[in-house]
């Protein structure tokens, strides 16, 4: 089985991300689209174990097999968590809806740690570039920036949000390169700092459930080795259309 037929076949859940899921998204944006694949487990007996991601096959497409998914969002990586939360679903099977169902087991407050930590290799590239070039990386600077702000409220709320239509307009205008940097970049330290005072008085816990997660891997792999882990009906199936919205979704 190649790599390409284990996300054709075994695909149980798929997003669109970037801009399109952000609400940032302009005429030029890509479809970037992020999935969750289930090697059957009778390939885990060889020697040569099934790969823990794929790229492609179609461009700007990226998955990744679920137990790798798992390690990665209980690790409170950000970009694995933000797919968990995409409200554009392209796919979700009887077990891609049940990894949904458990996405709260990811959420700890090990967040603020791997956000900011992802945000503040961000700001190395922007002030590298400010220097080489006299101005950053608009588009990494708008990156660094959501990931703050969501890394906050996340903390405050307990609940990840993508959608930043709110900021929309001001976020755009940074990324068009029309709010000089000493303003952006105090924007960005804000962010931090709210971020950072909102850590004692989060609802999330200390700690994702792991065991929570590993039951469900378990039962999954098991259905898997017993032939009962069978493609549903998918829940949530839809193209995404230009403006990044679903179309077609039953």
């Amino acid at each position: 089985m190649t790599p390409y037929e284990l996300v054709r076949d075994h695909t149980i859940y798929s997003c669109v991300m970037g801009s399109r899921a952000f609400g940032l998204a302009t005429g030029r944006s890509d479809t970037d689209r992020r999935g969750v694949f289930v090697a059957p487990t009778p390939l885990y007996w060889r020697f040569e174990k099934p790969p823990t991601h794929v790229e492609g096959p179609a461009e700007e497409q990226f998955s990744w097999e679920l137990e790798r998914f798992c390690e990665l969002a209980l690790r409170a990586n950000p970009n694995i968590l933000e797919c968990l939360y995409s409200p554009l679903v392209e796919r979700a099977d009887a077990t891609g809806r049940e990894l949904l169902e458990l996405r709260g087991a990811f959420l700890s407050r090990q967040v603020h740690t791997t956000f900011v930590r992802y945000a503040l290799s961000q700001r190395r590239r922007l002030d590298t570039r400010l220097r080489e070039r006299g101005e950053p990386n608009w588009k990494h600077a708008v990156h660094m920036l959501r990931l703050l702000i969501s890394c906050r409220d996340l903390l405050r709320t307990g609940e990840l949000t993508l959608d930043r239509s709110a900021e929309r307009e001001r976020l755009l205008a940074v990324r068009r390169g029309e709010l000089p940097w000493p303003r952006v970049a105090a924007w960005m330290e804000r962010a931090a700092e709210e971020a950072e005072r909102a850590v004692p008085g989060s609802p999330l816990p200390e700690e994702p459930d792991r065991a929570r997660v590993e039951d469900f891997l378990v039962r999954v792999r098991r259905a898997s080795a017993l032939g009962r882990l069978q493609p549903g009906p998918d829940d949530e199936v839809g193209e995404v259309g230009t403006d990044g919205g679903r179309v077609g979704q039953r």
